[in-house]
């Protein structure tokens, strides 16, 4: 506590700089979500407040994050559609809530299982990929809050929506319903926030306090404010930012929204909730991973305390009717940059929007959808810059082509089958480099016509074909030599394949010699890692030798 307090003339501006710049942010990613706007507001507080409290990074923010938006959309969307194909807020939303409770128990337990290495199994071209055709997504469907058409207010439901329209015929609809006062804010706002990313104006003191998206909303109340006073560019209703205010909800309380648990055992709601721990726990570990990377102290964050921290502020937020966890690089960074040195600035930051929101509703209702709009396109384009397609482009084709695939895979169908796609992609990847480079095949001219067959460190049972192919065609009379000496493991199935042809070779006048031996290969692996373990002052296994030989 003494160090917090000791760092507090530090994590005070930084706490406040984060704050200014996630109540816009919170408000557009539950406008992305499809969820009420409140939610977002909710998973702000418990994201600065406890996770902050409870995490043990001393510069990473949590709070709802835009990775989570197309899930969050999705998911409402279906709980809340009866048979009959009508929608209703009120029976998907709080259906939808015990499964971010569900999600919240599932990361407590990742984080006590020690699963916070998990990150590092799923391959960096497909998480890239997704982050990327979210970017895209969110891009999208925001276009026809840009303009002006508000009829899919509820955010996404992926490529094909129920009226027959997909995510890029419901632009060109949009562009038939065009309110001239929303483009007119949407352009602004975006003409702003380009402004503030220029490097003139991060030099200059005070643009450091006062953030692009904070001006964004200002000047979005203020345009609202001036087109009520002219004829035919009024802002609907529908949109502006609609927060319940508590007067008119019967008090503070019932801004908040507790969860249904009548379906909480369906199989929709276990998949949901078990999708929700997976994805909030892979964004939040990617993100502690960069924030580390950019901390100037280099600390490293304990990444199981990390998903405990996670999990019990989702158990929290889904109890009080807030949107999914999860750390956000793009707060984490602002933290960063605006010296922030202690957990202090999170808790900080989580209060402030806990004290504006309650206090301020009747300002925020001022807040045109069109400046969130803008403010999302922002965060769309980092998730997928140009640079980050032109980068793995050239990582090369194993490393692109599972990141195209997942980008694809997620803009056309929808989050999990893109990311499922991906997947396949990168494990198809992965088996035709395994299968491609089983060995080395050299023949050498000035040594007598010697061939030489070097085995990679693993050949698996993958590169049977390769290999059995490149041993039928030695002629015979041939010099051989099948080098396996850097070789770790030999699938039995390969290793059936050499012991024919020694065979093959006593018959058919092949001088064949093979280097290291091949039979032993994987016991002399195993017995390498008993030795290893031997020496950490464990007792000698002599018994899994005996097996493995079984």
């Amino acid at each position: 506590m003494d160090r917090l307090l000791s760092n507090l003339k530090h994590d005070l501006p930084a706490g406040l700089v984060v704050f200014l710049v996630a109540v816009p942010l919170c408000l557009g990613i539950a406008l992305a979500s499809g969820a009420p706007l409140f939610s977002g507001i909710i998973a702000g507080m418990i994201g600065g407040v406890v996770v902050g409290l409870l995490s043990g990074s001393n510069i990473g923010v949590s709070g709802p994050a835009a990775g989570l938006a197309v899930i969050v959309a999705d998911a409402i969307e279906s709980l809340g559609t009866n048979a009959e194909g009508e929608f209703s807020m009120d029976v998907g939303f709080p259906i939808f809530l015990s499964a971010v409770v569900l999600g919240g128990v599932i990361q407590i337990v990742l984080g006590l299982a020690r699963a916070g290495i998990i990150g590092y199994f799923f391959p960096n071209s497909v998480i890239k990929g997704m982050l990327s055709g979210i970017g895209i997504i969110i891009i999208l469907k925001q276009i026809p809050h840009a303009l002006g058409h508000d009829v899919i207010a509820e955010g996404f439901d992926g490529f094909w929506q129920q009226d027959g329209e997909n995510t890029f015929t419901e632009v060109w609809v949009a562009l038939g319903d065009i309110n001239p006062a929303a483009v007119i804010v949407t352009l602004i706002s975006m003409a702003i926030l380009i402004l503030w990313e220029q490097k003139f104006m991060k030099k200059i003191k005070i643009f450091e306090v006062i953030q692009g998206p904070l001006v964004v909303v200002a000047v979005g109340i203020l345009l609202s404010r001036i087109f009520l006073q002219m004829e035919g560019f009024n802002l609907d209703p529908d949109e502006m930012v609609g927060i319940p205010l508590a007067s008119e909800q019967g008090g503070i309380l019932q801004l908040f929204t507790t969860p249904d648990w009548s379906r909480f055992f369906s199989s929709e709601v276990l998949v949901l909730g078990f999708t929700i721990a997976i994805v909030a726990s892979l964004e939040t570990l990617l993100c502690v991973e960069a924030t580390d990377k950019l901390d100037p102290d280099k600390n490293v964050t304990p990444t199981n305390r990390e998903l405990i921290a996670q999990g019990t502020g989702n158990v929290l937020s889904g109890l009080i009717g807030g949107l999914p966890v999860t750390q956000v690089i793009v707060r984490s960074s602002a933290n960063i940059q605006s010296n922030g040195k202690t957990k202090m600035s999170t808790i900080i930051h989580g209060m402030l929007i806990a004290i504006s929101v309650l206090a301020l509703p009747d300002i925020m209702n001022m807040i045109p959808l069109s400046s969130l709009a803008a403010i999302l396109f922002l965060v769309g384009y980092k998730l997928a810059k140009p640079k980050l397609f032109k980068s793995m482009y050239g990582l090369g084709l194993a490393q692109f082509f599972p990141f195209i695939i997942t980008v694809l895979g997620i803009v056309f169908t929808d989050l999990l089958l893109g990311i499922g796609i991906g997947l396949s992609a990168g494990i198809l990847s992965i088996l035709y480099r395994n299968y491609s480079i089983p060995f080395n095949y050299t023949q050498h001219k000035d040594e007598d016509d010697i061939i030489s067959i070097k085995l990679s460190e693993n050949v698996t049972f993958l590169n049977k074909g390769g290999i059995m192919k490149a041993l039928n065609v030695i002629p015979d009379g041939s010099k051989v030599v099948i080098d396996a000496t850097q070789s770790h493991y030999i699938h039995p199935d390969v290793v059936e394949i050499i012991e024919d042809f020694q065979v093959k070779a006593s018959h058919h006048n092949i001088d064949l010699k093979i280097e290291g031996n091949f039979k032993e290969v994987n016991f002399n692996h195993l017995t390498a890692f008993v030795e290893k373990v031997s020496e950490n002052g464990l007792e000698k296994t002599p018994y899994l030798k005996q097996v493995w030989k079984q």
